[in-house]
């Protein structure tokens, strides 16, 4: 891409440069700060990279076919994403499949599912565009449980960023965690373990503010959404507890997540509606007494 798009290709000389800044800086974040496979300290071709890559944000990069520069680039790129586990010769290129860059990525490419003139609908041909971004799982290193885990992010993500007014956001996120806590029981990749508990850490955390005190949050017009944010938060709390701290789970073998945290999310509600009962009950004789004098 660099040497077939030229600076004729775009409006101006500012947006091409802006356009080929973007893509060695993309190149930099695969290959040095999140490759797949870790640096060789006495490998020289990474720090070669920086310094091209350093030249090139300071001054454009001629990208002709013969220029010195742009084969150097060329076989230093080539060398760090060709190499192998053990070694040996492949055809597959890494220089987008390294964690947590690939999963950025492939998270932007689901924002595409999102109408861009209304920020809390789907667009119509989200099954076809799904096919489509699923064609770069090779690229990627991307899995169908990685995928399901990503899209819960993004619909939850999407449902708190515009307001938490779409309730059909947090619903269809609901159901792709049931699909994740499938996943997790399966799935042992201390990658993907990284990303799951970062996930359902933020999830449970936005979850249990409204549950601890629920009277604040929900009421007889909104049950609904009620159930559903109570299944996202003990789902988030149960995959953390079975799936991620395995000692935990084995001091406690008959500990059951869900009764505990739905105990716990009405005791605590309780105590605040009580506390805020009490509070406004015995201020009101002193308000009524100042509004006499």
């Amino acid at each position: 891409m660099l040497q077939q798009l030229k600076p004729s290709d775009f409006p101006n000389q500012g947006e091409y440069e802006a356009w080929q800044r973007r893509n060695l800086k993309l190149l930099e974040a695969g290959l040095l700060l999140h490759p797949l496979l870790p640096l060789d300290k006495n490998d020289t071709a990474p720090q070669r990279l920086r310094q091209i890559i350093r030249g090139a944000l300071e001054k454009p990069l001629e990208t002709g076919k013969n220029n010195e520069s742009m084969q150097a680039l060329r076989s230093i790129v080539l060398s760090l994403a060709c190499r192998t586990f053990d070694g040996s010769a492949s055809e597959t290129i890494h220089w987008a499949d390294g964690f947590p860059l690939n999963l950025r990525i492939y998270q932007m490419l689901l924002e595409a599912c999102f109408d861009v003139n209304d920020e809390t609908s789907v667009i119509e041909e989200v099954d076809e565009v799904l096919e489509l971004i699923k064609k770069t799982w090779v690229v990627l290193g991307m899995n169908q449980m990685l995928h399901n885990l990503c899209f819960l992010w993004i619909l939850f993500n999407r449902y708190v960023a515009t307001g938490e007014v779409e309730g059909d956001l947090l619903f269809a996120a609901n159901n792709l965690l049931m699909e994740v806590e499938k996943d997790s029981k399966s799935m042992k990749d201390p990658n993907y373990s990284k990303i799951l508990s970062s996930t359902l850490s933020a999830i449970l955390g936005w979850a249990e503010k409204r549950l601890l005190a629920y009277h604040n949050y929900f009421h007889s017009d909104n049950t609904e959404l009620l159930e559903c944010v109570v299944s996202v938060g003990v789902l988030s709390a149960k995959i953390m507890v079975e799936d991620i701290s395995h000692e935990y789970r084995k001091k406690r073998k008959e500990f059951d997540v869900a009764h505990e945290r739905v105990d716990t999310y009405i005791r605590s509600s309780l105590r605040t509606a009580f506390f805020q009962a009490s509070f406004h009950y015995f201020k009101c004789p002193y308000i009524l007494l100042g509004s006499a004098r």
